[in-house]
């Protein structure tokens, strides 16, 4: 009897150590997920700063679309007078909107 008191007695010691060493950790553990965290935030500020520094991409001139949409009636208008046949007509509303 007294030897499975000491058993109970070693076996709650070993537990009682394996606890007391998680505990140890778990502070560390607290701290590394909060360096990680920092990090990853640091890193997210220096990609926005990035993105911030780099040249916007050039605005497309507003005068730009009412002049194309008066070449493009014009043009429609030409085509349906039989000025311009289907071919030309075709050609230079490519033209007009960038394609060539």
């Amino acid at each position: 009897m007294a030897r499975g008191r000491l058993l109970m007695l070693g076996g709650g010691m070993m537990a009682g150590q394996a606890m007391a060493k998680n505990k140890a950790q778990q502070p560390q553990a607290q701290q590394e997920q909060m360096q990680q965290e920092a990090q990853a935030a640091a890193q997210a500020e220096v990609a926005k700063a990035q993105l911030a520094a780099q040249p916007a991409a050039p605005a497309a001139p507003a005068a730009a679309e009412p002049d194309r949409i008066a070449q493009l009636e014009e043009l429609a208008e030409l085509h349906a007078s039989g000025v311009l046949n289907d071919a030309e007509f075709a050609a230079e509303k490519t033209r007009i909107l960038g394609g060539g």
